[in-house]
């Protein structure tokens, strides 16, 4: 008889500790794998979505707070500032690009941000990619009351061509809160583009000037403006003049680094959850250890038969070792399922949140070390009662009645 079948034959004989224990490792796995893709792909998801701009200008205000609001749309905005402002960025020399952008409305919890036809036709959020407009549809015609909606916000809404839309005052949704007169048209919807830009519902710049409920003051002013700069030595420059210079705009760049800013305050929190999952993954090893340690006296005329039939003490000491590795492979197996409804749950909640989306079927190296770390640690438990095995005095556990 091979030493699989023995294993197989064993396993089946103790089928609830194996499944137990077996469980036990399935979460170990399942939480290694989840730390490390979730904070691997959303860190380099956040540090690496730009929408396509290089910088950010805004009102005086920390540069976190500018990039969160207006590339991922999660803050609110710190203040306005002058249109004359973004004229003269525009015109600078090492701008390439400069695109105004306006908010303050959302509707039913999206934000409608107003920005003019350059955001879609003269910047990639991506190499070689830049937003596109689903057929059938357009981009909004910067002097009517037109809008184009994200591919997330669209799916949610069921907002298509020809749909209309009347936004509500704030970036926070409330059904009591004053809902605009203006009604919108929605000429288009965008591909999906992995970005923010899926969450949000777009409008003519002076649609969000000009609304009825803003100030007077706020049809001469823009929320920040996005910017692609010519070379890198453009952006020491810039955070020169604006930044140390100046004392009342702030010139948010890079992009990536500030966002990089705000996942470096939560690294406690990854290192608490993996020495969390490395406690989860000794225990289970120790699991494995006292269940089969514990079954080696039912088990003493069963390996002393072995042993009479011929088997050797390295082959019974071999079969013990295999089947804690079973174990483990077994666990591994079923905790690549819990890691799938753990990371599949964490990107339905990034996206709602971020629009960025996590792929939990994207390749990472911990599937292979983790997998392998684990399943050397089961075989590692495994020693012990195979030692206890090996010791097995054959006529001792013949005379056995266990």
């Amino acid at each position: 008889m091979s030493l699989w079948r023995i294993v197989g034959k064993s396993l089946r004989q103790h089928g609830l500790a194996t499944v137990l224990t077996s469980l036990s490792m399935a979460l170990a796995a399942g939480l290694l794998f989840s730390v490390w893709v979730i904070r691997d792909q959303v860190h380099a998801a956040l540090t690496e979505t730009t929408g396509g701009f290089d910088a950010v200008l805004g009102a005086r205000s920390s540069k976190l707070q500018l990039v969160l609001n207006a590339i991922f749309h999660l803050e609110a905005s710190p203040a306005n500032i002058e249109w004359s402002d973004y004229e003269e960025i525009s015109r600078h020399p090492s701008i390439a690009v400069a695109v105004p952008i306006a908010m303050g409305d959302n509707y039913r919890g999206f934000r409608v941000v107003g920005t003019v036809p350059d955001f879609f036709t003269r910047t990639e959020f991506a190499p070689s990619r830049k937003y596109r407009v689903r057929a059938g549809g357009r981009l909004f015609d910067p002097t009517l009351r037109e809008a184009v909606a994200g591919s997330f916000a669209a799916q949610k809404l069921k907002l298509g061509p020809g749909g209309r839309l009347r936004p509500y005052h704030g970036l926070n949704f409330d059904p009591n809160q004053q809902q605009h007169e203006e009604e919108y048209v929605v000429v288009g919807v965008l591909e999906p583009s992995n970005t923010p830009a899926d969450r949000v519902i777009w409008i003519p710049l002076e649609g969000v000037q000009k609304m009825g409920g803003h100030s007077e003051k706020a049809a001469a002013e823009v929320s920040a403006v996005l910017l692609k700069l010519r070379t890198p030595v453009a952006g020491r420059n810039l955070d020169m003049l604006y930044n140390k210079q100046g004392s009342r705009l702030t010139f948010a760049w890079p992009i990536g680094a500030t966002v990089a800013e705000l996942l470096n305050r939560f690294d406690w929190m990854e290192v608490v959850l993996r020495q969390l999952t490395y406690l989860i993954a000794i225990i289970s090893g120790l699991s494995i250890l006292a269940t089969m340690y514990n079954s080696m006296s039912a088990r003493r005329r069963q390996l002393a038969i072995m042993r009479a039939l011929g088997a050797r003490r390295m082959t019974v000491f071999r079969s013990i070792v295999m089947e804690a590795a079973a174990i483990g492979a077994i666990g591994i197996v079923v905790g690549s399922v819990i890691y799938f409804v753990i990371t599949s749950a964490a990107a339905n909640v990034v996206r709602n949140q971020t629009g960025i989306v996590l792929w939990p079927f994207a390749w990472h190296p911990i599937f292979c070390f983790g997998a392998l770390g684990l399943l050397a640690l089961s075989a590692v438990a495994g020693v012990v009662p195979a030692l206890q095995a090996y010791r097995t005095d054959v006529a001792a556990g013949l005379a056995s009645e266990g």
